[in-house]
């Protein structure tokens, strides 16, 4: 198996999520190396990817969707699997899913014998009240012949919980992309851009990225910052992101009642003091991450926690919560460390980033960080498990050839 190989990525969206990004990055990188590699992912009739990438593009229609979760789900999944069965899959290497809509796609071709098996990445796991929904995320995993995760975390969760193997890959951040303001031509394009977001005066500002999620924290955060005047009483909390296909009912509730007894929602005194932008056009985020204070992510569960990286690529340091998969690839000084479930640490990790020396202190070993995380090698790792598991498929073929002689 020393030629290229045929490899395709499976993604359940072709809006930003981290597990997008990340597959899309991947893609890039195996393209770069001579593999040709297709992205599958569902989209509706029109929908452009969020963002190019060097890969072919396959997009599974989606037609009406049904507006309950559980439904639309499963509706998301019989597109993806009716797309695979109009494909020619003996043309690919590699099928392998990056979440659990096109895991159990892949599932169903496996179940009908079209398929024997295929590759899963498990980025996170979430807990649901719902039982149609554990399931599938169960069958996700457990259908599955090979998976991988990006930290030890979720290693350790799949070898405990699931009594399954999962091979730890490498995650990356894009330093092309990502990187400080280094002419004056980028500052303002900079400043162009937080201007049409109505941040054009200057004011220091937190970025949140992911929108409003219980795992993302964001209610804490808000209390945080709502209840932090002096020293900065001009200071925005900026929220973007959320395209999830989740349903965050009583995060987003818990949310408004604090935005509401803080003053903050729309027509109250301080409602430019926060800022929900919702998902925002790709070549945003960079200048975002530029111009912020520092990134906000107290995440209670990620995967990773990609975009903290991504905010350190670009000369930003990063506050971050003082559990795991952060405390796996950051040191004790590289960011602003917080306990997620306390309120007034988050606040005092807001406070300190207006400190000119202590953000200065992070922000100098920021750049350094994000060049730990290549893309280049998350792909290079991918190759050679792709190519390992191929080789023994193709020993077991003959032997089994062997015994029937």
């Amino acid at each position: 198996m020393n030629r290229p190989l045929r490899i395709a990525l499976l993604m359940h969206s072709l809006n930003p999520r981290g597990g997008v990004v990340h597959t899309l990055e991947l893609a890039d990188a195996l393209c770069a190396q001579g593999h040709a590699v297709t992205v599958i992912a569902a989209g509706r009739p029109g929908q452009a990817l969020f963002r190019p990438t060097a890969a072919a593009l396959s997009v599974a229609p989606l037609g009406d969707l049904p507006p309950a979760l559980v439904p639309m789900v499963g509706a998301r999944m019989q597109a993806v699997a009716a797309h695979l069965r109009r494909l020619d899959l003996s043309a690919f290497d590699v099928l392998h899913s990056q979440d659990s809509i096109t895991a159990n796609a892949l599932a169903d071709l496996k179940a009908e014998g079209r398929i024997e098996g295929f590759w899963r990445t498990v980025h996170h796991l979430d807990a649901f009240d719902d039982a149609q929904l554990s399931a599938w995320q169960a069958r996700g995993v457990n259908a599955a012949t090979q998976l991988l995760c990006v930290s030890d975390l979720w290693q350790q969760t799949l070898a405990h919980d699931w009594h399954r193997a999962a091979h730890r890959v490498r995650n990356g951040v894009n330093l092309r992309r990502f990187q400080p303001a280094l002419s004056a031509a980028q500052h303002e394009a900079d400043a162009r851009v937080l201007a049409q977001l109505g941040l054009q005066d200057g004011s220091p500002y937190w970025l949140a990225v992911g929108g409003v999620e219980e795992r993302k924290n964001t209610p804490r955060l808000l209390e945080a910052f709502a209840t932090l005047r002096a020293p900065a009483p001009s200071a925005r909390l900026v929220i973007v992101g959320g395209a999830s296909l989740l349903e965050h009912a009583q995060a987003q509730a818990e949310f408004e009642s604090i935005r509401q007894a803080h003053g903050l929602a729309p027509g109250q005194p301080h409602a430019d003091r926060l800022v929900v932008t919702g998902p925002v056009p790709d070549g945003v985020l960079p200048a975002l991450y530029r111009r912020a204070t520092a990134l906000a992510m107290p995440s209670t569960k990620e995967g990773f926690g990609l975009v903290a990286i991504e905010a350190m690529a670009c000369g930003t340091p990063a506050i971050v919560s003082r559990v795991a998969p952060f405390t796996e690839h950051l040191q004790p000084g590289e960011a602003f460390w917080v306990d997620p479930l306390d309120v007034h640490d988050i606040q005092q990790a807001l406070r300190l980033t207006l400190d000119p020396e202590q953000r200065a202190r992070v922000a100098r070993c920021a750049r350094s960080v994000a060049a730990r995380f290549d893309w280049s090698a998350c792909a290079q790792q991918h190759l050679s498990l792709y190519r390992r598991a191929l080789a023994s498929t193709a020993r077991q073929s003959t032997h089994t050839l062997n015994s029937h002689a």
